[in-house]
């Protein structure tokens, strides 16, 4: 049964009102800066089960929250039948009532890094285009272990592995919000069923030559087999990582603040022996925070150990150099950079 939305909205809710509506209603008055009561959102919508759950759950809010809801579909054409499912996704909005754009990728490439940054692209521009504030998307929170199980395997930092966060900034004006992180995969399949929505499944996704359906296909059952519920207990590690990671950089900046030389006779310049007195690991942080303060951008950190390395063994003045010919240099008691343009 496909849903139709005829009738009034307060008799809408009432009919279709779930557990899910009600946890996500409450998250977004917990944190109502992720969807602004009012906002115009740019929904993107591929047609598959967490995207058509999304779309239903904002739907049936949007009474209570006042939204003004834009729909984008982006056709990759990877796909034979990536056209005729637009075409259907189309024809079904427009029996709801929902504005929905299309957009077709000219010249599709089989990579899933060029298609997530064409897909971000037009949807910056379509954002604009209709005047919204937040583009939504449909990730959840089977997506963000996902995440985190890959990057882990990369041996990603800490930043990696708290990727996929609920709200990042695309631009000054536009925010991506991720709200259905509260939810599992098999939760937003629950979801369509129960508010009786269209999918128009993704066959791509069950080719095995992508890593992240490997995991998906492969991986993420057994642990599910093994300790059911731990897609979601995964992401959440993630969002406590974010949060961590959140917290460190703002006790970062008190203490580089504090590093920095008070009567320096060089711009920007650090503190070197009250750097060297802290343990390595703070003084990789601090040191690399510096240089990106800067302007250096983060160093590899097999340059950046040899760089404190040097401080450590000379107590006397040196320098070395780094990217763009900018040096860093250093005394007794302080470090500063010397750029091609300075005295």
């Amino acid at each position: 049964m496909q849903t139709e939305w005829s009738d009034s909205p307060t008799q809408q809710l009432a009919q279709r009102w779930s557990r899910h509506h009600l946890r996500l209603h409450r998250w977004l008055l917990q944190r109502p800066e992720l969807l602004p009561k009012g906002a115009t959102l740019l929904l993107a919508v591929s047609g598959g089960q967490d995207s058509m759950a999304l779309l239903g759950l904002l739907h049936d809010l949007q009474r209570l929250h006042h939204w003004r809801l834009q729909l984008w579909h982006g056709d990759h054409q990877l796909r034979s039948n990536s056209g005729t499912q637009a075409a259907e996704l189309a024809d079904w909005a427009w029996q709801q009532g929902l504005a929905l754009q299309i957009e077709r990728w000219l010249e599709p490439q089989p990579d899933e890094a060029a298609a997530r940054r064409w897909r971000y692209a037009r949807l910056e521009r379509a954002a604009g285009l209709v005047g919204a504030s937040h583009v939504v998307t449909g990730h959840t929170a089977s997506d963000r272990a996902e995440t985190l199980m890959l990057q882990l395997a990369r041996g990603s930092h800490r930043r990696g592995l708290a990727s996929l966060r609920p709200q990042r900034s695309l631009s000054p004006e536009l925010s991506l919000v991720r709200p259905l992180l509260l939810f599992s995969r098999s939760e937003t399949g629950q979801i369509r069923e129960q508010l009786g929505l269209p999918l128009w499944a993704d066959a791509s996704n069950a080719q095995p030559h992508y890593s992240r359906n490997r995991l998906r296909l492969e991986v993420l059952p057994v642990l599910e087999q093994l300790h059911p519920g731990a897609s979601r207990r995964i992401s959440g590690v993630a969002e406590r990582l974010a949060q961590e990671q959140d917290s460190q950089e703002e006790l970062l900046e008190l203490a580089l603040t504090g590093l920095m030389a008070p009567a320096a006779t060089h711009e920007q310049a650090l503190q070197r022996r009250a750097l060297m007195a802290l343990q390595p690991a703070n003084q990789r942080q601090l040191l690399q925070a510096w240089l990106v303060r800067q302007g250096m951008g983060s160093l590899p950190a097999a340059q950046l150990q040899t760089l404190l390395a040097r401080l450590v063994a000379e107590g006397g003045p040196g320098g070395a150099d780094l990217a763009g010919r900018v040096r860093i240099q250093w005394d007794r008691d302080q470090l500063w950079l010397e750029r091609p343009n300075t005295p």
